[in-house]
């Protein structure tokens, strides 16, 4: 959908499009390398310089490889039309070829507003579906680029969209920052804990590092019931036609789990004997690709579960919060046990003589709600983060369709959230 209110002109007479330096192995074997950006590199509205490659531009080609603040930057390839502008983060960056660097040709354009408006265009409006080309890799080719139609309404409508869409863009990235901060919090304040307690005792030498010297190192089969699910079979409908919560190990992602995804029948419970977990039960991954492997779930329902997942029930001598959030912070040492093929896992074996730290059981509760208040505190940040998204989405295709105009809108509210998250950190 077009806003029919605004003049359309291809991007080629709004935008110089330059083109990047082709990666070779004779780049990246050369000496005096210069920093470059991948389409990795550029996200909707942002660059992220977590990771950087570097290769060598002969000095005759580098002035036309380079970028300067307020270039604009679209992806060729990946998820073709992605863009943001370099803002100057380094003194100097240059782009690879798989990115199109746009400078403007004209006075009268405000290119932060063309990213927002590719990024509707591309993720909502569906205006340029067409635009790849239909090789065996997708990809936006600088021809195509230029022939995009795109609004070109006046200088003064595009910096008061682009500024209304960007002070939104600033409110998630403050909750971010700050979701951030609370999850580093939480790691250091784990480490700290789970060797030091909150009493300040002496602290004593185990096979699992140093713990105050009141607390035990004892094997996780000791103090807790280890067992797994079963999977009814798939292929047999009535199983999956119920109301009782399964939890799957996709489900198993570190977090407290409040509802299913997945629900089975009361058949399926009795044809293949299934458990249902109490809540309090501890869930652990341990079969999946990537990052799943190891990841640990409480249970705050009762639930059934696959036999890809652990089901943890602690004694009455351990705290189940404590046992989870204690079982967070084994995840490496987790995901270096057990093998088999090609597929890293873990067992009940290999769970049952884990070594956790056991403090006394009230120490253990004490511990939990310390870090209980900071899981809410990354909650709360998630929660007005996710709000800022979806308010960003709508925003952003009300305004370039024209359903909204920019004069309409007031977020002043927003002015006071850097300042209250602020206060909050304090």
């Amino acid at each position: 959908m077009k806003n029919d209110a605004w003049s359309w002109r291809p991007l080629g007479e709004l935008f110089e499009i330059g083109a990047g330096k082709t990666m070779s192995a004779a780049a990246r074997a050369g000496v005096a390398k210069t920093p470059f950006l991948r389409t990795s590199n550029v996200l909707w509205d942002e660059i992220d310089l977590t990771t950087v490659d570097e290769m060598t531009i002969p000095e005759h080609e580098l002035p036309d490889k380079l970028v300067r603040p307020g270039d604009l930057l679209v992806c060729e390839g990946g998820e073709i039309g992605r863009a943001a502008i370099w803002n100057g983060e380094m003194t100097v960056m240059s782009f690879q070829n798989h990115l199109h660097r746009l400078r403007p040709l004209v006075d009268d354009v405000e290119p932060r507003f063309y990213v927002y408006f590719l990024q509707s265009a591309f993720t909502q409006l569906g205006l340029f579906a067409g635009a790849g080309n239909k090789t065996t890799i997708p990809n936006l080719s600088r021809n195509r680029l230029a022939a995009l139609e795109v609004p070109h309404p006046p200088q003064t409508e595009q910096k008061a969209i682009a500024t209304a869409l960007a002070r939104v863009r600033s409110a998630m990235q403050t909750h971010d920052r700050s979701m951030a901060a609370a999850q580093e919090l939480k790691r250091s304040a784990m480490l700290e804990l789970f060797t030091q307690g909150l009493l300040g005792e002496p602290q004593k030498e185990t096979e699992i590092g140093l713990i105050p010297e009141g607390w035990e190192s004892v094997e996780l089969g000791k103090v807790c019931t280890l067992s797994t699910g079963t999977t009814p079979a798939t292929k047999h409908k009535h199983y999956y036609d119920g109301n009782i919560p399964f939890i799957k190990t996709a489900d198993v992602v570190n977090n407290r789990i409040t509802s299913a995804n997945t629900f089975i029948s009361q058949q399926a419970i009795d044809d293949y004997s299934l458990k249902l977990f109490p809540p309090g039960t501890v869930l652990m991954a341990m079969y999946g690709q990537g990052k799943t492997r190891g990841q640990v779930s409480l249970l705050e329902i009762a639930a059934a579960t696959t036999q890809n997942a652990a089901a943890i029930q602690p004694s009455n001598e351990m705290d189940s919060a404590y046992l989870w959030h204690y079982l967070l912070s084994c995840y490496e040492r987790l995901r270096g046990m057990g093998s088999l093929g090609h597929v890293s896992h873990l067992n009940l074996g290999y769970l049952r003589d884990l070594l956790i730290v056991k403090p006394p059981l009230e120490e253990q509760r004490d511990i939990a709600r310390f870090l209980d208040t900071i899981d809410r505190k990354i909650d709360l940040h998630k929660q007005k983060r996710d709000v800022m998204g979806e308010l960003f989405m709508a925003l952003l295709q009300r305004l370039m369709t024209g359903e909204i105009n920019s004069e309409e809108l007031d977020l002043s509210a927003l002015e006071s959230v850097g300042a209250t998250i602020e206060e909050s950190q304090v």
